[in-house]
């Protein structure tokens, strides 16, 4: 098996389709390392922006990559990636990234310029961080680590100046795999990676807001009297408040009169329902009447 570790850079810029904030890549680096982890081959390249007008002062602060630098040296994005992908080749090869961040942000990518969320030259993908962090006694189980206090965790001379460069930072991570590296090991963190891995892995779960869509009809939930199991009459119109649609219910057996809650989640498989009912006390409910 041979290994590329890949170091992404990305500037926030604003997604005008989609009305929200975006991080556009504008710097790809990337190692290539044989089945010893010995590095055979380097891949560097700036990228010009198609949504950024100009870069946020905290990633020229982080990077030190200027303006005048990416309209000298960069490309356009299908021109970098097209490159890269020539570049990784084909065959068994592990991807490994800092943390899942750099491949989210891949797809995000992916999706806006190629219109399609499958990175075709990745098939194996590991998070070095999460690997990394195996090796930490005292490593908090719910933190991440950053790439500098890693390295210093592993006893690895590292010039911090130089970090937050693509091609720098997959040095750094490089010698922090092969500190603790086992082959064995490695294995528990390798993800098989298609199509669907990749829209799973930026699929944001949201609740449905609208009464009647696909998967959900807010008129199929049904409420049942918590003391003589009938089904609850809907007394009034639904409200929608904090993404929970509201309402009362009365039994028509025992005429006992109920707070009423439904949210519906959307997620990658299904459409998740939750409902509540909340006994309305006698006096509320004798002043709802009126």
């Amino acid at each position: 098996m041979e290994y590329i570790i890949f170091d992404l850079e990305w500037n926030n810029a604003y997604n005008y389709k989609l009305k929200k904030g975006m991080n556009e890549i504008l710097e790809i680096g990337a190692l290539k390392l044989d089945d010893r982890l010995e590095i055979v081959d380097t891949f560097k390249q700036l990228i010009k922006p198609r949504l950024s007008k100009k870069l946020r002062s905290s990633f020229k602060n982080l990077t030190h990559i200027t303006m005048d630098e990416i309209r000298r040296d960069g490309v356009d994005f299908d021109i970098a990636f097209n490159d890269f992908a020539r570049w990784c080749g084909g065959g068994d090869v592990l991807f490994l990234s800092w943390s899942s961040s750099d491949l989210y942000t891949l797809v995000e990518n992916f999706k806006k310029f190629k219109e399609s969320a499958d990175i075709p030259f990745i098939r194996k993908y590991a998070d070095a961080q999460k690997y990394c962090m195996r090796f930490i006694d005292d490593a908090d189980a719910g933190a991440q680590i950053s790439l500098a206090n890693c390295a210093a965790k592993f006893d690895i001379d590292v010039n911090t100046d130089n970090l937050h460069r693509a091609l720098e930072d997959c040095y750094v991570t490089a010698y922090c795999i092969k500190k603790v590296f086992d082959e064995k090991l490695i294995s528990d963190y390798i993800k098989n990676c298609n199509v669907e891995f990749f829209e799973r892995l930026v699929f944001k779960n949201y609740y449905i807001l609208t009464p009647d869509c696909d998967d959900f009809k807010l008129s199929d939930v049904k409420f049942n009297c918590e003391h003589c199991n009938k089904e609850l009459k809907i007394m009034n119109n639904y409200e929608l408040v904090n993404n929970t649609f509201r309402n009362t219910g009365k039994c028509p057996s025992c005429n006992k009169s109920y707070w009423l809650s439904v949210r519906a989640k959307r997620t990658y498989d299904n459409v998740i329902v939750t409902k509540k009912v909340i006994q309305i006390s006698k006096k509320r409910a004798r002043e709802l009447k009126h």
